[in-house]
């Protein structure tokens, strides 16, 4: 079942002006003024170097033909204050569009994780966490750098530059023609390597994520690695991704410096065109040298803004392309949103029930085949049977996890598809097979279950789930940080915090997926205990591989195949002779037997 839907954007030629107009649309207003005083400062840089070209020709000519002193040292003052101007325009700019770009990276990243919690369970089990991560990561600053390049390139480089050809026309017209006249070729062949950029980006990023996933997965999973002896095999594989990232990355510097070469090449036969054609005119036309030198200024000047702006739709092209891939993720519908006029669960006697629901993952094969049943309220229901007959699958509906394809899920005769989903998941704790700890403290992971809880109601839920002694023992008690995914604690004491934090939740609906499943048989005794004193009065349904663990169920449901075979209590199943329950709890209590079975 698919749960979510990507909308890709425009990938075509068209892209770059349709994530620029969006870009534009969603941060542009709330920094029009940042953006206003940006600009401005880059209309004074653009306009005091057009001056420093323009005032060349007064300098020449009133220094070196007519010999007046006194307005030389008056357009060398003028020159000065320009670049005084400059310089503190120039850090104007560059202070705030870097205050902007921040703010804009950390606004994206805001988005993104928001959205991300809305999405489905199922959009994350098939997406690679690590390397979804990596992705965000390496593609968040594209927003910034489109918005930033677009400003700088057209009030800073593009002002400046026709500022600067406007001096070049008012100098001498005809040399202006003769820079011109190489220009188109240049353009193209940057048009050309632009294209081919495009490709290429979209492809390192893809490949560098693949990188940065691989190498998160071996460190998290490095007991296994080095387990099983896997360091070779994984280190063939990660070079082998490395190796492609290496050349994708060449490729694209390959692709990137090629307009080095054009530009220079442009530059070097732009200038000696100018330079033989002024030589003449000075020799054979007896022309003042001052119109000349101001020219070849202002063209030298331009060189700089006219490379940046020849690189402006390569560099505008990486962006884009790592933008493109951010709103990939933000467009993803979510699915399971909350009906128009849903209400809020009402929770009275928490009575769950199950109506001919049928469910299917992605690969469409069917989990559930039409089950039938009912956890009454206040009771506990015990869902047992061989793997892949679709226990965990159960439970995970309960919360909307995942939706159904066909049936109801009612609690207290309210079709959970009818009610918001965090009314629901307010009336539910849950503890999984695999406890999962955050970064921070052990108070901090078991505060979770319900974030207004004081600090004795923490720890009274920590004595319920016998984890109080062991936190003491810690090297700052509640306080002591758990490390990544609580690496610094068993899985016994994992599993333990991670029934507390349910606890603390003192929600009418507790969820079990196997909740003892990581303890030793001493803790699992204890804890079992303590969860037997917390499933009082509520509605508990659990799931249980080994049987011992649920024997006072007040239901226990045996399934098969997306099916239930049998349901009743413990001693009226096992008394079935030919029951599933029964075999399943022979061969627990004799191990002996299993060859018989």
């Amino acid at each position: 079942m698919n749960t979510n839907r990507t909308i890709s954007p425009n990938v075509g030629s068209d892209g770059v002006a349709a994530v620029l107009k969006r870009i534009i649309a969603e941060n542009g207003r709330r920094h029009v003024r940042g953006y206003a005083f940006a600009i401005t400062c880059l209309v004074i840089v653009a306009s005091t170097t057009a001056f420093t070209a323009w005032v060349m020709e007064s300098v020449v000519n009133e220094a070196f033909a007519n010999k007046n002193a006194d307005v030389v040292w008056l357009i060398c003052g003028s020159i000065f204050a320009a670049f005084v101007l400059r310089g503190f325009a120039t850090y104007g700019q560059a202070v705030t569009l870097s205050m902007i770009g921040n703010n804009i990276v950390a606004t994206y990243q805001r988005r993104l994780f928001a959205h991300l919690m809305t999405l489905s369970l199922g959009y994350f089990t098939e997406a690679r966490s690590s390397r979804l991560a990596a992705q965000i990561s390496e593609n968040v600053n594209g927003i910034r750098d489109v918005l930033n390049l677009t400003v700088t390139s057209t009030a800073r480089d593009l002002l400046t530059l026709v500022a600067l050809i406007g001096v070049m026309i008012a100098k001498d017209p005809v040399l202006t023609a003769i820079v011109f006249l190489v220009a188109p070729p240049v353009l193209y062949a940057l048009r050309y390597i632009s294209k081919r950029l495009r490709v290429a980006t979209r492809e390192s990023v893809l490949l560098n994520s693949h990188v940065l996933g691989s190498m998160q997965e071996s460190v998290q999973g490095i007991a296994i690695v080095k387990a099983f002896t896997m360091e070779d095999e994984l280190a063939r594989k990660v070079e082998g991704i490395i190796t492609a990232a290496e050349a994708r990355a060449n490729r694209i510097a390959r692709l990137s410096e090629r307009t080095s070469p054009l530009t220079e090449s442009f530059a070097g036969l732009a200038i000696s065109s100018v330079l033989a054609y002024a030589a003449f005119q000075s020799i054979y036309g007896d022309v003042l040298p001052g119109a000349f030198f101001s020219f070849v200024t202002a063209l030298l000047m331009a060189y700089d803004p006219a490379k940046r702006l020849a690189k402006l739709q390569v560099q505008m092209e990486r962006a884009v392309v790592n933008a493109r891939m951010i709103y990939e993720i933000l467009d993803m519908e979510t699915h399971q949103r909350d009906i128009p006029g849903a209400k809020n669960l009402v929770v009275t006697d928490a009575r769950i029930e199950f109506r001919a629901v049928k469910f299917s993952y992605a690969n469409g094969e069917g989990v559930l085949k039409g089950v039938d049943f009912v956890a009454e309220g206040g009771q506990t229901t015990a869902l047992v049977g061989p793997s892949g007959a679709g226990k965990s699958t159960v439970i995970s509906l309960v919360p909307r996890f995942y939706d159904p394809a066909d049936g109801q899920i009612l609690i207290d005769g309210q079709d959970i598809a009818g009610v918001t989903k965090a009314s629901l998941r307010k009336h539910l704790a849950y503890v999984s097979q695999q406890p999962y700890l955050f970064e921070g403290t052990i108070r901090d992971n078991i505060r979770y279950g319900r974030p207004d809880a004081t600090d004795a109601e923490i720890e009274a839920a920590a004595r319920l789930a016998y984890a109080h002694d062991f936190v003491l023992a810690q090297p700052q008690g509640y306080d002591t940080p758990v490390g990544e995914n609580g690496v610094t604690l068993s899985g016994g004491q994992r599993q333990r915090l991670s029934i507390a934090r349910a606890l603390v939740r003192n929600a009418p609906i507790l969820l079990l997926d196997e909740a003892t499943s990581a303890l030793d048989t001493e803790s699992e005794a204890a804890v079992q205990k303590a969860l037997e004193e917390a499933m009082s009065g509520r509605t508990v349904i659990v799931i249980a591989h080994r049987l011992s663990t649920i024997v006072k169920a007040d239901k226990i449901i045996v399934m098969l195949d997306g099916k239930i075979a049998e349901q009743g209590t413990h001693e009226a199943l096992a008394q079935r002779r030919d029951g599933l329950y029964a075999r399943l709890n022979n061969l627990q209590a004799h191990p002996a037997a299993s060859d018989a079975i």
